[in-house]
């Protein structure tokens, strides 16, 4: 461990040094960019207990965050690709490991590179869910037909309601999917200063909600497609129709889409 690091707890006026270093490890590994925005980087590293290390200069060079839950806790941590191999990554988990006691712990990360599966490992830590982030050229959104008797309407002008229950009934085969709370889970969705109500579409046979995409920033963040429907190219139509809109949204500059 080196020992030219001061080490202290994160606070709100920790925001900028913060979204500095999730920009550096984002360049260097990939992950989605909405990591580096201001609702997620609060949500994950400025809640609950922290950690921090800067060097001789002040620069944060190293960052981890723990939550504790009901069902276990939950820890974020980042360490500047420049300072890596110095057993910094070893000093978080260690720290959130010691404060978590005989809850689970559960790390969310961006990436997992095989040197971070290791040292998961080593704490007995294994993979459980993942997420991709893709990206497609929005120049060139191909043309998918829509599957018959689809309706597709923003969500600006869809009722929340429908688009809650699209969005339980497309996930609920998920494993470790939980039902939300309706009013807290389209409380949180239709206030995220980045999500596009606009760009966002419910689809829908006659009145029964079948499918949603919804997006934040320029980026496709969720879609899902209820059992039924499956198999028909609905997800891929509504996705296209989505990035096609994007592309012509003043916004424009990429989208991606994820499976959450």
């Amino acid at each position: 461990m080196t020992d030219d690091l001061t080490w202290s707890a994160l606070d709100d006026s920790s925001f900028d040094e913060l979204c500095i270093l999730a920009h550096a490890c984002l360049e260097a590994d990939g992950g989605s960019p909405l990591f580096a925005g201001e609702q997620m980087l609060r949500g994950r590293m400025l809640i609950g207990e922290s950690i921090a290390a800067r060097d001789a200069s002040g620069a944060l060079v190293a960052a981890a965050s723990l939550y504790l839950g009901d069902s276990g806790a939950t820890t974020t941590g980042m360490v500047h690709p420049a300072r890596r191999g110095e057993g910094l990554g070893t000093r978080l988990l260690q720290w959130a490991r010691d404060r978590t006691g005989p809850a689970p712990l559960t790390v969310a990360t961006e990436t997992l590179s095989e040197r971070a599966e290791r040292l998961y490992a080593r704490f007995g830590l294994a993979e459980v869910f993942a997420e991709d982030v893709m990206r497609h050229d929005l120049s060139g959104v191909p043309d998918l037909l829509a599957p018959e008797g689809i309706t597709l309407t923003p969500v600006s002008a869809a009722d929340h309601t429908l688009l809650f229950e699209a969005y339980t009934r497309s996930f609920a085969d998920r494993p470790g999917f939980t039902v939300p709370i309706a009013a807290q889970w389209l409380d949180e969705l239709i206030e995220d200063p980045d999500y596009r109500a606009d760009l966002s579409l419910l689809a829908t046979d006659v009145d029964q909600p079948v499918g949603f995409v919804n997006v934040l920033g320029t980026w496709v963040d969720q879609v899902g497609v209820v059992p039924p429907y499956r198999g028909r190219r609905l997800g891929a139509h509504s996705s296209r129709t989505s990035s096609a809109r994007t592309a012509r949204s003043p916004r424009r500059a990429r989208t991606g889409a994820g499976s959450p």
